[in-house]
């Protein structure tokens, strides 16, 4: 048969193509596809929306609202076994932290739309206002004593008042705004107008707070302070030399305190001790330990039936635990993180120092509180009776909290990018100034003096 005869069946086309090689398969994968591709197009939205100008606003604002909101529902969960030991209703305590949370949300609103300009004017009233109050708590007669620590005044039936928390907030506005006015003069690279009056007036704070006892605010005072001369530049040798004072101050307070020495104690305890010393301590780990992975349910703890003291203040985080499991424990230092990442944000590009020293500081008093109450539920620090911010059950404590998250909102607005994003967003519907109006027929038509079309 011919060599270019065509077999039967087959056509042309075929007969040629057997002669002919096929092309080489291309192994890699065309740019742009594959599972790392993916990847990094995902980490580069993610990357976009990170930087969108108003990432730290979003942030801030819904970090705070699923906390205070997970935290009604904890204080709900935690409290109404102890409400029905005392014979009240079981949602007395969560009606208190409700009605503290709303008043909590129109300081929030209140805050988030006053200017800056307002809120450094405010600085001296609330500072005085702060320490009126605490000065009146150690008048025999009028403060009143809880768990051994004299920091509350009644304000009449079930509702009282801890002027302490309101000294983390006087102390952030008032220091921000001397700091900020030095700064502007350029004095705060001297180290006498560093530390005065910011470093006197902060201990005024810390002694009339530990006359009452109450260590756990002292520390978080501290911190704040701390965080305000961090902001403010100051030299490494007087921050150590600051912080080595006020460690030594510390210790001796421990070390003449027999209660706070039962509390350093009980470090990593596993068991109660010798007269139930590390109760709480032991029986928060184990609430914290029968949660597993998802918790035994919300409503199911065990430990809330009087095993667990202070079980929604304090430690509310081990009753999370219990109920919620890691998953739920997780979500809420995700929260926090969120939430301190947002303020730091918001603190490192803003360009006026008021707002800088203010946002730093708020970031700083959350954050460290949340650290020192988690790191006490856990075991890894002292029980210093501290609330979990925005958390906790204590109206006292999320009044000045929401206030000063009602700051960092405001300062995230302020921002020249933020403000630009936030104007585009105004409704553009109905009658407007520009001469556009919307018809019927879903056209955009321009406005004539005769109203002809």
């Amino acid at each position: 048969m011919p060599a270019k005869q065509m077999l039967p069946g087959r056509r042309p086309s075929a007969v040629k193509a057997q002669g002919r090689k096929r092309p080489a398969v291309n192994s890699k994968r065309p740019a742009g596809r594959g599972p790392l591709a993916g990847l990094r197009r995902t980490q580069r939205q993610l990357q976009k929306a990170w930087d969108r100008p108003l990432t730290a606003y979003y942030l801030i604002f819904g970090s705070s609202l699923l906390i205070t909101v997970l935290g009604l529902v904890m204080v709900y969960s935690a409290s109404m076994i102890k409400a029905l030991q005392l014979g009240l209703g079981d949602a007395y305590f969560f009606k208190k932290q409700f009605l503290a949370a709303l008043i909590g949300g129109v300081l929030l609103l209140v805050a988030s739309r006053m200017p800056v300009k307002l809120h450094r004017a405010l600085s001296y009233p609330v500072l005085a206002g702060t320490l009126f109050l605490m000065v009146l708590v150690q008048v025999p007669g009028i403060g009143v004593s809880i768990n051994g620590n004299q920091n509350w005044i009644s304000l009449g039936g079930p509702f009282m008042l801890q002027p302490s928390e309101f000294g983390k907030l006087a102390l952030i506005l008032w220091g921000a705004d001397l700091l900020a006015r030095k700064g502007d003069k350029g004095l705060l690279s001297q180290w006498k107008h560093l530390l005065v009056p910011l470093v006197p007036v902060a201990f005024l704070l810390l002694g009339l707070i530990m006359l009452g006892g109450d260590m756990g605010t002292a520390m978080i005072l501290g911190a704040i302070l701390f965080g305000l001369l961090w902001l403010a530049g100051a030299p490494t040798r007087m921050f150590v030399g600051v912080l080595a004072f006020a460690g030594a101050i510390v210790a001796l307070l421990i070390k003449t305190s027999p209660h706070r020495m039962d509390r350093l104690e009980c470090l990593g305890a596993t068991e109660p001790g010798k007269n139930d010393l590390c109760w709480q301590a032991v029986h928060g780990i184990y609430a914290l330990a029968s949660g597993g992975w998802f918790g035994s349910g919300l409503g199911a703890s065990v430990e809330k039936w009087g095993q667990l003291p202070e079980a929604h203040t304090d430690f509310i985080f081990a009753i999370t635990g219990e109920e919620l499991g890691l998953a739920g424990t997780l979500s809420v230092l995700a929260l926090f993180a969120a939430l301190g990442y947002a303020g730091i944000r918001v603190a490192g590009r803003t360009e006026d120092s008021f707002v800088r020293f203010a946002a730093g500081g708020v970031t700083t008093w959350i954050t460290a509180q949340a650290v020192i109450n988690i790191g006490a539920v856990l075991g890894l620090l002292p029980i210093a009776g501290v609330p979990l911010p925005l958390f906790s059950y204590g109206g006292s404590a999320l009044l000045p909290t929401m206030f000063a998250v009602g700051l960092l909102i405001a300062f995230a607005r302020e921002e020249p990018a933020a403000r630009a994003a936030l104007a585009m967003r105004q409704p553009k519907t109905g009658w407007r100034r520009t001469g556009v109006r919307w018809k019927s027929m879903r056209r955009r038509v321009k406005k004539r003096p005769s109203g002809e079309r």
